[in-house]
């Protein structure tokens, strides 16, 4: 993720915070001082921090039981609003995604109730004006706050669990695209009225969660609707066949003469003698690159290295899984000889989807007729 820094790394997977995570602290941080001073901003920073951790462990929860169907975990971003686990793909059968859907939640769950037996006794003797002062009632704080984690977390709406469980529960029943399609519209009916309530009572906090909760349940829907379309196709239903490849000498003047005379964004660098190709060079890193460097810069020491390539005939779902897991701004396509005969883009993908929308759900077949160039 974008703005994000490496903390740590634990069983595999890297645990990175937000820049936005940090300004957070620092709001926060005055927010206490001007409360209480240096001892109020520590004691209020400590809840913050053990908060997100909480948040964190909650995350691990979905990532090693994720894990036990063979699904990895690349890395867990800690953000403002909470934390988000990228897995490097869903599960494929609607009880594995249940499972990982409630792991997170009975985390929350385990330790609610490992704190309610470290307060003991006392649990009972506490009356609610007490939940004011948290550097009185740490325990009791982080108790409460795991115990509406758990209740939020598990609102039937994407991107929270319960979007997925409910998700799951549908996908027993029916394909795995219309289940998704009703959890979204449920989400999204969450949403307005997450929002409507938040506008009518001044709680601009809850219309931010709104939004939130709008934008991820549109966002897991078009996965699905990727997802259906592209099962059963080819990667080359859908890759660019005529684009312009970058000699590993050319230049970054190069580079914006093929920019200017193509539609293209991304362009594959090959080695001069053939072979695989040796990375991609995108229109963002050129201009970048431009005004740090100059136009005589080699592009081979700007591009991104390190890009997957897949084969023509692969599946078109395994293609976008790849593109998604590492991130990549295209995919090189070869044929079974291992030569370059076409690109993937999130861009071109995008377009057989509206092609797909506009078909009524059909996919055109023609594009598999098309001579490739060289």
């Amino acid at each position: 993720m974008k703005w994000s820094f490496k903390l740590a790394k634990l069983a595999g997977t890297e645990i990175r915070v937000h820049i936005t995570f940090l300004l957070l602290l620092a709001f926060f941080g005055w927010l206490f001082y001007s409360q209480g001073g240096i001892p109020g901003m520590v004691q209020g920073l400590v809840f913050i921090l053990l908060l997100f951790l909480c948040v964190l462990l909650h995350e691990f929860g979905h990532s090693l039981a994720a894990r036990a169907y063979g699904i990895r975990t690349p890395d867990i971003t800690l953000l403002p609003i909470g934390g988000v686990a990228r897995l490097e793909r869903m599960p494929e059968r609607p009880l594995h995604e249940l499972v990982v859907a409630l792991a997170g939640p009975a985390v929350n769950v385990a330790i609610a109730i490992g704190l309610a037996v470290v307060i003991g006794p006392d649990l009972m003797k506490l009356n609610p004006d007490d939940l004011a002062r948290i550097e009185s009632n740490l325990l009791l704080n982080l108790m409460s706050v795991n115990i509406f984690l758990v209740l939020f977390n598990l609102l039937p709406a994407f991107p929270m669990d319960g979007g997925r469980v409910l998700r799951a529960l549908l996908a027993t029943r029916l394909p795995y695209a219309r289940a998704t399609e009703i959890a979204a519209t449920v989400g999204q009916a969450m949403a307005l009225v997450f929002g409507f309530f938040g506008f009518f009572n001044g709680l601009p906090t809850l219309i931010f969660i709104a939004f939130f909760v709008w934008m991820g349940a549109s966002q897991e829907a078009a996965l699905a609707n990727m997802r259906n379309i592209s099962s059963g196709l080819a990667v080359e239903s859908a890759m660019i066949r005529h684009f312009r490849a970058l000699d590993e000498a050319a230049t970054l003047n190069e580079a914006v003469e093929a920019l200017l005379d193509t539609s293209q964004h991304e362009f594959p660098v090959i080695p001069r003698e053939g072979g695989a190709v040796l990375g991609v060079l995108t229109r963002k890193d050129l201009i970048a690159a431009l005004r740090q460097r100059g136009a005589s810069t080699p592009v081979i020491e700007v591009m991104q290295r390190g890009i997957p390539s897949v084969r023509m005939h692969s599946p078109l779902e395994d293609a976008f899984r790849l593109m998604n897991e590492c991130g990549c701004p295209a995919l090189p396509v070869v044929d079974q000889y291992g030569r370059l005969v076409g690109l993937i883009t999130p861009e071109n993908v995008g377009e057989m989807m509206m092609i797909h929308s506009a078909l009524g759900g059909s996919v055109p077949r023609w594009r598999t007729c098309i001579t490739p160039v060289g």
